[in-house]
Order: structure tokens, then sequence, then C-alpha cells
């Protein structure tokens, strides 16, 4: 495989500068947004409605990758960074969405077939959508990704692979964040598995699962609740209702979206278009503000 992702040429063209060179500068000069203090940020820190960088804002960067979270940091309209998480073959666990590289990078083939010193390789593919110019660069691992932001802002790390999960959840445990992240997935079991040794949960239900679901079976171990968006009122304002304390609608893509969702009940926004949707101020009687237009 190592082969195949040289054999491009591209690792040799672009983005020589590894993504390990980024520091946190500019506008918080090194650390958190000024709102949020000095000190390692947990989720006691979060503000009543907060927003959700979603892949880090995936219409607005390239998804999943670290110039996308840094660039969400930065802009200080979400406080809170949504990135998912997958395992290669000799068990690191690396940021990516999919199970094959085939949609977002130049390579092909299965992100499990390869190991760490192949994933060096891997180069995303800038999307011409996006907004600004891009370059392609290597997807960071999940070490590399807790490292930079870990305590400086709430991280909602999803576990596509949870035949994986252990790696990962060892990773929290050992830079001491475990009330600074959520850990995603749509499996109770798994969200069980992940609250058993003290990590916080974060469970995803569709619109088709809250039509049938009893989300006030979740409440001894779901942190959050991440529901759809696309649910019938009915079943959001139930969801809201479990006795769960963090209800947070997904995914968010219009003003108009946030504002239904604010006003059954969702104390979160989950979007892909933070810095666009912080500049809408919230409309509807009875609403609470998201975290931006406190």
């Amino acid at each position: 495989m190592v082969t195949s992702i040289a054999s491009t040429g591209l690792a040799a063209v672009v983005c020589l500068t590894s993504v390990a060179s980024l520091t946190l500068t500019g506008g918080h000069a090194g650390g958190p947004p000024p709102a949020w203090g000095t000190g390692p940020l947990t989720v006691d820190s979060l503000p009543r409605v907060p927003y959700v960088a979603h892949r880090g804002g995936a219409r607005e960067v390239p998804e999943d990758s670290m110039s996308g979270l840094m660039a969400a940091y930065r802009r200080g309209t979400a406080q809170v960074l949504d990135f998912d998480t997958r395992v290669l073959r000799d068990g690191t666990p690396v940021v990516f969405h999919d199970a094959t590289l085939n949609r977002t990078t130049f390579p092909g083939g299965e992100v499990r077939g390869l190991d760490a010193g192949e994933w060096r390789y891997v180069r995303l593919r800038p999307r011409s959508r996006l907004p600004g110019s891009r370059r392609a660069e290597r997807p960071p691992t999940v070490a590399e990704v807790l490292d930079r932001f870990g305590g400086r802002i709430v991280l909602m790390p999803e576990a596509k692979d949870p035949r994986g999960l252990d790696r990962p959840a060892a990773l929290i445990r050992a830079r001491g964040l475990t009330r600074s992240v959520f850990v995603n997935t749509g499996d109770p079991e798994v969200a069980r598995r992940v609250h058993g040794p003290g990590l916080l949960s974060q469970l995803w239900r569709s619109a088709r699962r809250l039509r049938t679901d009893r989300p006030e079976r979740r409440r001894s171990y779901a942190g959050v609740l991440d529901v759809d968006i696309k649910a019938r009122d009915a079943d959001l304002t139930r969801a809201v209702r479990s006795g769960i304390p963090r209800f947070w609608a997904h995914t968010v893509v219009t003003p108009a979206q946030r504002d239904r969702a604010l006003s059954l009940g969702c104390n979160g926004v989950i979007t892909d278009i933070p810095g666009r949707l912080s500049r809408h101020p919230v409309r509807g009687p009875g609403v609470v503000s998201a975290a931006p237009g406190r």
C-alpha cells in the first residue's frame, strides 16, 4: 500500500510541510478564545447552548482535517470540535470519516488496510466548493488532535470503528481529558462501554430510530443525546423530556433548522456551518440563543 500511495507522486509535490508544524497562534495567541478563560476546559465550561463544528465545519473547511479544526478553533464560533475516528491495521486511531479513502483523499483503498507508516503518505483532496484556497494535507491521528486541542476546547470524536475503541479511550484517559471529551456513537452498547470506564458518552439517534426509541432508557449512560434534525417535532420533544442533560440537534445547515431545534427545547447545535450560522440571529418566541449570539 505504501508503494501505491507513493506512486501517485503527490507526497513529493503537495503539502510537504507536516501538519505538526502548525502552532496555536493567531487571534488567540496560542490559547483558547478569550471568552473561554485560561484554564483547561471541561464540559462544565460549556454555555447553555453550545455550537459544535461538525467534522470541523465540513461546508466551510476540509472535513476532519487539522487545518479545518484549527480554523474552527481560531474563529471561536464553536465551543465543541467534532471529528470522526477510525483505526488502522496496527491499531493506530486516526481522524477519518469513511471506511475507504476514495471520497476525500488522492489514493484509494480501505483505511484499516494501512499502518501508521503508510498513513503518513495519505493526502486529503481539497474540495473546490470550499471557500478560500486549500492545499492537500495529511489526515491527523487522534493523538495529534488530542495533543493540539485537548484542554483548550471540548472535543467530540465519533467512534466509527467500535472494535478499536480501547485505544482512543486510553489516549483520552492518559491526557486527563475524561471531562473534556464526548465520545460519540450510534450504538447504545458502545455508549455503555464508553461510560463504563468513566468517559463521557454521546449517543446519536436518527429520525427513524427516534420514532420508536425510548430515550429515557439511555439516561444512565448518555451524557448527550445526539438527535436528528430531520426527526418529527413530537419525537424531538419526547427526547428533550428524557432526563438526559444534553440534547443536541444534528446536523444543522440552515438558520431555520437551528431555530426549530431550539424552539423544541434542544440545547446544542451540531452544524457544518458554524461560522455562517453564528452570523444569523436566533428568531422565534421563547427560543434560547445559541452560544455565538448569547
